[in-house]
């Protein structure tokens, strides 16, 4: 249950902070300032890995857009690469590429 989850996180957080090691010290830290996100990813186990996913194709979007003179025309190129777009229904041989 989620009372569970966060009394299981309190008692490693205690534990966390009472360790020697800094490494853990300072992962304990970091969950202390995501302590909400945390509780809501037990609750919805959804994670952002789908967008960060989706960014690194923009990213890629934006090095291939170099050189292109608008905005008009990187947000063609993503549209492009993240629209799953079927050109077969314009070119037939494409299922063939």
């Amino acid at each position: 249950t989620e009372d569970e989850f966060i009394t299981y996180l309190n008692k490693w957080y205690y534990w966390a902070t009472h360790s020697r090691l800094e490494p853990i010290i300072k992962a304990a830290k970091t969950v202390k300032r995501h302590w909400d996100g945390v509780v809501q990813w037990y609750k919805s186990k959804i994670n952002n890995g789908i967008l960060e996913g989706l960014n690194s194709v923009i990213q890629a979007a934006k090095s291939k857009a170099r050189g292109y003179k608008t905005f008009k025309n990187y947000k063609i190129i993503v549209y492009l690469l993240t629209g799953k777009l079927d050109f077969s229904l314009v070119n037939p041989r494409f299922r063939e590429i």
